[in-house]
């Protein structure tokens, strides 16, 4: 059981299966939202133990589409845990237990600020990754 949480702890949920992969998105908004390294989950691996109700969501204005989930006692950002799609990324940030799963891709390297270096051999891409 993989466990997960906010930094205040009232929110509070459970994988019962590994995250399929990881990444890092560089683009602007990621990175104000402090949500830039995800991992995709099953919609179906997720059971809520508390705080569901605690969660806020941030709509995005065009161009992004996808919306934000945030705990609104500590503003953890949580990626996109409330999403009713069936595979979705969480914030990496928000797992507590250990995982042995490695960077995969970096998205919108073309945004990425000057002062961070990329540190691992992981596919670029300019964009959305281009993944099968």
């Amino acid at each position: 059981m993989i466990e997960g949480s906010c930094c205040c702890g009232v929110v509070k949920f459970t994988l019962n299966a590994p995250p399929s992969m990881m990444g890092t998105c560089h683009c602007t908004r990621c990175r104000k939202l402090g949500a830039n390294v995800m991992v995709f989950i099953r919609r179906d691996s997720l059971t809520w133990r508390q705080g569901r109700d605690n969660i806020a969501l941030y709509e995005p204005e065009t161009p992004y589409k996808y919306t934000r989930c945030f705990c609104k006692t500590c503003g953890t950002s949580l990626g996109e845990i409330l999403s009713n799609e069936d595979s979705f990324p969480i914030s990496a940030q928000t797992l507590d237990t250990d995982l042995d799963i490695r960077n995969r891709f970096h998205e919108f390297v073309s945004e990425k600020p000057s002062w961070y270096e990329i540190c691992d051999t992981a596919e670029q891409f300019e964009g959305h990754p281009e993944m099968s």
